[in-house]
């Protein structure tokens, strides 16, 4: 027999289903969010959506009930507030607060999303307002098990007496899009109860469709500040969760009444969002931070890296100011060693799966089958049962093919494996998990020796096929989670899937998915099933420079601002291809002093990346703004630029500033819009990190010179 680590963390031995009929995942109801809004338009009424009813059976039956108050009404939010705000275009108003739904795995994966602005608009169309064609009604997007699809709600939202909403709120109180999400959000999955108990991966694969890594922090590779890093300047997602306290028997997060506190002030088997990354220099060397925010809004950190701790004192003023923010809004940085002590898993969700790759080359092949285990069919289960069933589980035929157009050796290909099992019920959380996992086996029938009707007909393999040989995992971890994902590094060359349940005879549907440069999937033994196959390709403009800015810094890990206008001066843009930067050395030495937050007099790839993250979105609110194509902005458009940010400024500090960086007609380069720009963001946050009261700031003569002068 062969040696199978069964399962990671045995609760209950999951429960056979018992149902002598196969019972179908049951898809959610599809409603048509534009039929709905121009029928209530047209009879003047607001929307009520009898599916998901202002009404108890909504919030669910179990243990959420007893939390509620006696007088629990549904309210609309102009009921609510003067002036209720659907969604708020500045960004650092996107703040969301955890109700009395436990939900902080879904609240840490939709902060994380915030960062984000084209995937939060994908989840969260834009277009949605309560005043410009409003009757009550809203959509939300979610990927589900393998397709898009569009959930439609009504505004009602459950409220105490007091008129304040009991689950998901906003730090700023008039703004709604986080209620409204979390509404649709527990309709996907049959009530507000069904939010208790989760995982943030789940929830980041459902807002990207992504495909999700799990870094075990105990036994993080020594690359964990690389992977960090490719993370946060690429299109990535990033979740954690503090260690379980001895009141916690489930990984699953719900964050019980037994919630603990710990002295140290993180939240024992606790989610929390990563929402930056910063190497400092200290007066003893340079140290890794990470940030991270608490879903609630509040406890923090207390330890070194925390708001109030001595650390701070190590830096230079600059820096301290831009960085430590002393306020109770749950966010705190933590060094790296901290945060790999403190916190059990990092789960990092992928738009595209290069993140552990080194591989060359941007376009990505994916392709999707959907399945099943059927009792006395196809639910053979493991092979640990020694059963002599396994091969009746479904098997799909992989080819995995060399990339021509690879610059490194083809001998090794980077392939994605995710299998996800599908809940029978309407409600997420009625039935448990079952444990699963696959195997992966290089198929040597496919060999000449071996008879062709194998290769021919698309047979399965055979039961000897799986006593004589060993899988490529061969210590397959079986889980009861929804999704199960792994990356392997194979040689060119055809394998067979064996997706399987941990015991025989466990029915379930189930979707497979594989990534790879390029692949070809189908499933042995002739049964029908949905396919998808489609290429990605990163047209994000950040991702296809990564690697030319990567070589450069090898080669400077310092670079001046003549360098800096070198290269700025350089970018030919694929999505932009008649623009030309053209940078002044006045206008990169600028901008160097700006980020320049070590005061070194250079920047680090740590520094330009925070620069080419801001002139990406900069360009695309200077091309949406500059109407008549002029290549400068005029007042009006500087004005409408600005707001476009997100930024408040007023009139008259637009008008100075359009006098300090624009040229004698008051017209605005893109150029100047960067630097202007620049400047606004980082003083606005280093006021933001000052003030105690939100009107003033007090600061040292030092560093108030470090912030005007070299800047």
């Amino acid at each position: 027999s062969m040696p199978f680590l069964l399962c990671l963390k045995k609760k209950k031995s999951p429960v056979p289903l018992g149902r002598s009929i196969f019972q179908k995942h049951t898809p959610p109801i599809q409603q048509s969010y534009q039929a709905l809004l121009e029928s209530c338009l047209k009879n003047k009424r607001l929307f009520t959506d009898d599916t998901f009813p202002a009404h108890i059976s909504s919030i669910g039956t179990g243990a959420l009930l007893k939390k509620l108050p006696q007088n629990l009404q549904w309210k609309r939010p102009h009921a609510l507030h003067r002036s209720p705000v659907f969604y708020a275009a500045n960004r650092k108003q996107l703040d969301l607060c955890q109700g009395l739904v436990e939900n902080c795995w879904f609240l840490a994966a939709l902060e994380a999303l915030t960062f984000h602005q084209d995937i939060l608009a994908a989840v969260v169309p834009q277009n949605q307002s309560f005043e410009r064609k409003y009757a009550g009604i809203f959509h939300f997007r979610f990927w589900h098990f393998g397709e898009w699809i569009d959930v439609v709600v009504d505004d009602r939202l459950p409220v105490n007496e007091a008129g304040e909403l009991l689950f998901v709120s906003s730090v700023d109180k008039n703004v709604f899009w986080g209620a409204l999400l979390e509404k649709a959000y527990a309709k996907l999955y049959g009530s507000y109860e069904d939010l208790q108990i989760g995982q943030v991966s789940e929830a980041l694969v459902d807002f990207t469709g992504g495909v999700n890594t799990k870094i075990k922090l105990a036994e993080a590779p020594s690359a964990l500040w690389d992977i960090l890093t490719r993370a946060t300047y690429s299109r990535s997602l990033m979740g954690c969760q503090t260690h379980l306290g001895v009141y916690f028997p489930s990984v699953s997060l719900s964050c019980m009444q037994t919630t603990k506190v710990l002295k140290n002030g993180l939240v024992a088997g606790h989610a929390y969002t990563v929402t930056g990354i910063r190497k400092v220099t200290c007066q003893y060397g340079p140290e890794n931070l990470v940030r991270l925010r608490n879903p609630w809004g509040k406890i923090e950190w207390k330890g070194d890296w925390s708001d109030s701790s001595y650390k701070w004192e190590l830096l230079s003023p600059k820096e301290k100011i831009l960085l430590r923010k002393k306020k109770e809004d749950g966010e705190f940085w933590m060094s790296l060693r901290d945060f790999k002590i403190h916190f059990v898993d990092l789960v990092i969700c992928k738009l595209t799966p290069d993140l552990m790759s080194q591989e060359d080359g941007k376009k990505w092949m994916y392709s999707l089958k959907s399945g099943r285990w059927v009792k006395g069919s196809t639910a053979g289960g493991s092979l640990g049962f020694c059963n002599g069933n396994f091969w009746m589980n479904p098997q799909y035929w992989l080819n995995v093919l060399p990339v021509e157009d690879s610059k490194k050796s083809p001998s090794r290909c980077n392939v994605v494996i995710s299998l996800m099992q599908k809940h029978s019920t309407k409600h997420r959380n009625r039935a448990p998990h079952l444990f699963i996992g696959f195997l992966l086996y290089k198929n040597t029938i496919l060999l000449p020796s071996f008879p062709e009707q194998y290769q021919e007909s698309n047979r399965k393999l055979p039961p000897g096929f799986f006593a004589r040989h060993q899988p490529v995992n061969k210590h397959q971890v079986f889980l009861d989670e929804r999704e199960v994902t792994h990356d392997f590094s194979l040689e060119p060359c055809v394998y067979v899937i064996v997706p399987c349940t941990l015991e025989p005879q466990q029915e379930s549907e189930f979707i497979l998915r594989v990534f790879s440069r390029k692949h070809v999937l189908r499933e042995m033994g002739g049964n029908t099933s949905f396919t998808l196959s489609k290429e990605i390709v990163d047209r994000y403009e950040g991702k296809i420079w990564e690697d030319f800015f990567t070589k450069h810094f090898e080669q400077n890990p310092e670079i001046n601002a003549v360098q800096l206008q070198r290269i700025l001066n350089n970018i030919s843009w694929r999505n932009f291809q008649s623009f030309r930067l053209n940078f002044s050395l006045d206008s990169c030495q600028g901008i160097l002093a700006l980020l320049d937050l070590n005061a070194t007099g250079t920047l680090s790839i740590q520094e330009f990346r925070v620069l080419w993250k801001r002139l990406l979105f900069y360009l695309e609110v200077f091309q949406k703004k500059d109407t008549n194509r002029s290549g400068k902005l005029d007042l009006v458009e500087l004005h409408a630029a600005v707001q476009e940010t997100g930024i408040s400024l007023s009139n008259e500090v637009c008008n100075l500033m359009a006098i300090r960086y624009g040229d004698p007609d008051l017209q605005i380069s893109f150029e100047s819009f960067v630097c202007f720009m620049l400047r606004v963001e980082i003083m606005g946050e280093a006021f933001r990190n000052l003030t105690q009261d939100g009107k003033g700031i007090y600061l040292r003569e030092s560093e108030w010179m470090m912030m005007t002068l070299y800047s």
